[in-house]
This record gives C-alpha cells, structure tokens and sequence, in this order.
C-alpha cells in the first residue's frame, strides 16, 4: 500500500486512544498491516473498519478480528484487482469498496472502467453497500450511482467547490434517486 502506520512500541497507538473520538466513523484504512490497527480504532470509538483486500494474507481472520471489535466491517479493493477476488467475502461484510482511482492522493482522474466492477457487485449482492471513492463529483456520479454505488466518497470535488452543500445535496440525491429506481426494478 502506499500509506504506511507506525505504531508505538507498546503496540498501542496512544495518539489515537486519548485524542480522536472516532464515533460514528467509517475508517478506511490504507496501511499495510491492517490487522495492527483494529483495537485502536475501534477503543476511539470507530464503528466501521474498511481495509484493503490487498493488505492482508488472511482477509477471513481479520473480518473476525474487526467483528470482535465491535465494528462493522468495510472490504476495499483496488482498480487492479479482480472484483471476483472479493465475492468469497461479500457475505460476510458490510460494505464493498471499489477503489475508482489508484489510492495515494486526492485530485486523480475518476477511472469509469471501474463501474463494471460496481455492477457486478450490485448483481451479485444486491444488498450490499457499495461505495466508490477516487475522482467521484458532479461530473461522475451519476456513472457510479446507475452502476449501483450506493456510497459515495468524493473530497476535492467538495473541497474545491464554491457551494460545497449544493454538491453533498447533489451528489445524495443522485444515489438515493439511483436505488429508488433499482427498488422498483425488482
């Protein structure tokens, strides 16, 4: 992975013990060794844990590990990986996270060619929540909601807007009208 976390000595990371409140939050985790930092998220209150499938060598005994912990667990794969190297796991996540950009840095250039993967996904596991995250705005969104994304992750298209609300607003209503449509489609 690009991202690499560096834990105490100790094993714990104190930092995010004594001054994160993570309540509520959905931690995706771009690190190496994912299975290093599931106790001190979830002890600063994290409630989901999304790592990559790339990371680890045993995905099964780190869903486990995150279930243990009392977190929701979140399965991210990036756009080299073949989206069937994550269904032996879709049953036992919460979410799935299709990476539409190379993990590293903001401001990438959405990959469409990712959406296939998403489609699969929602075919397959048309209960699972999906989510997209690289690249994803106004200009893109409507590719990953019909595609059946329906979590989106988008920063410099927020970030960078001069109305951040009215993209939020936009890029909500966009999957929320997506899944109404695909509801009603069964």
């Amino acid at each position: 992975m690009t991202h690499h976390l560096h834990s105490q000595s100790s094993g714990e990371s104190p930092v995010v013990k004594s001054h994160l409140d993570l309540s509520d939050s959905n931690m995706h985790m771009m690190v190496s060794k994912p299975e290093q930092w599931v106790k001190p998220m979830a002890i600063a209150g994290a409630n989901q844990y999304t790592f990559h499938l790339e990371a680890t060598e045993n995905p099964g005994a780190l869903i486990k590990d995150i279930r243990e912990n009392g977190m929701k667990v979140g399965l991210a794969i990036k756009p080299g990986t073949s989206v069937e190297y994550l269904a032996p796991w879709a049953n036992q996540i919460d979410m799935a996270l299709v990476m539409t950009v190379e993990p590293g840095f903001g401001g990438q250039k959405f990959m469409e060619d990712m959406m296939p993967k998403v489609h699969w996904l929602r075919t397959q596991f048309p209960s699972l929540d999906i989510e997209v995250d690289g690249g994803v705005g106004p200009d893109t969104v409507h590719k990953c909601a019909e595609a059946g994304a329906n979590m989106i992750v988008s920063g410099s298209a927020i970030m960078r807007s001069e109305d951040p609300r009215s993209v939020i607003n936009l890029l909500r209503n966009v999957c929320s009208e997506a899944a109404q449509k695909r509801s009603l489609d069964r």
